[in-house]
């Protein structure tokens, strides 16, 4: 058996996978041709967002069985394609929960205490040599205590930031989301809503819901009109949930007060968007489910995908669960690439 790495092997994941007598390939690549090279004929692989794991990747690879994203977004990974040919697609769920919320939460008080603003200016200078520039942003800093907060996308990151949230005394905590009923909202001290409530009321709104066809450009012009002219909006999950045009309209005009993002519709952002230039609008480069220890235990979750699925087990995420209907079928006909691995 054979695992091909996007990048190199960590000390623990090498421990892992020569225990397992498997060999590893490790390299980089830069386009979907130099990834089918680096597969090849590798039985697993770990990949990462760029390249795609396109269709044109997957059936090049035909020895593959299963592929491992690092973290929990797998929307670089062809779907359809993978139950196609029968590969399994695997993620690491919650291994960076903790990091995710905590970048949320720091995002969120950074818009309401004016974080960067007070830092730059004081770098600047202008604290001791121009003070009165501090009144640009100063009488705009506010306590979160006794504000409403929105929530859309209530999983496992969307949890947790409700239960941070919860020790700053705010009045209300609403969520949004279709897949999730009101008992689980109870557990955390959070009410339920539609979208268009949510929006309409919330002072401080955080997005934690996946990048899917329903949630694709959900907040757009007409969701920006419908919320608070003081409102503030953080993303920490995927760019393409914010039409990023309609956002820096909203923020130029005044129709929103200030907006925080981790990720873009294209990453990384170029330097010429329009964002960047907005003085009410922070944007960090993807980072933040990061820590070490995130890193570290990803790493090996990886490897334990790629060991349990060639060993016949269940990986830790398995985000294509219909591929397990043609893996059956595939083993009653041609296994094909399954040929010569257990049956889980």
């Amino acid at each position: 058996m054979k695992v091909a790495l996007q990048g190199r092997a960590q000390g623990r994941q090498r421990e892992l996978y020569e225990a397992a007598g498997i060999e590893i390939v490790e390299g980089g690549c830069r386009t979907e041709d130099e990834m089918i090279e680096l597969i090849g004929d590798a039985d697993g692989a770990q990949v990462g967002i760029w390249p795609l794991t396109s269709r044109h990747v997957l059936e090049g690879c035909p020895n593959l069985k299963a592929v491992s994203r690092f973290g929990v977004g797998v929307d670089s990974i062809d779907h359809d394609a993978a139950t196609e040919v029968g590969v399994m697609v695997c993620n690491v769920p919650g291994s960076n929960t903790t990091e995710v919320a905590d970048h949320a939460m720091a995002l969120m008080l950074s818009l309401t205490r004016r974080v960067y603003d007070s830092v730059a200016n004081t770098r600047a200078g202008n604290w001791a040599d121009n003070p009165r520039a501090m009144g640009a942003f100063t009488p705009k800093m506010r306590r979160l205590s006794g504000q409403t907060v929105g929530i859309v996308g209530f999983g496992n990151i969307g949890r947790a930031f409700a239960m941070r949230m919860r020790g700053f005394g705010v009045s209300r905590i609403l969520a949004f989301d279709p897949y999730v009923r009101q008992l689980a909202g109870d557990l955390y001290g959070v009410q339920m809503v539609d979208f268009e409530t949510l929006t309409r009321e919330a002072d401080c709104i955080t997005i934690h819901s996946a990048a899917t066809s329903e949630s694709q450009y959900l907040f757009n012009a007409e969701t920006f009109k419908r919320m608070k002219s003081t409102a503030l909006l953080v993303n920490t999950a995927r760019g393409p949930i914010i039409n990023e045009e309609d956002l820096a309209d909203a923020l130029e005009a005044g129709e929103i007060e200030a907006a925080a993002l981790d990720v873009t519709e294209v990453e990384p952002l170029p330097s010429s968007s329009r964002l960047l230039k907005l003085p009410n609008c922070y944007v960090t480069p993807h980072i933040a489910a990061m820590s070490a220890i995130f890193v570290a235990e990803t790493a090996v979750m990886q490897a334990e995908n790629i060991i349990f699925v060639l060993a016949g087990g269940k990986p830790h995420g398995l985000t294509n669960p219909d591929v397990i209907k043609t893996i059956a079928i595939m083993r009653n006909t041609d296994p094909g690439r399954w040929a010569n691995v257990p049956d889980a």
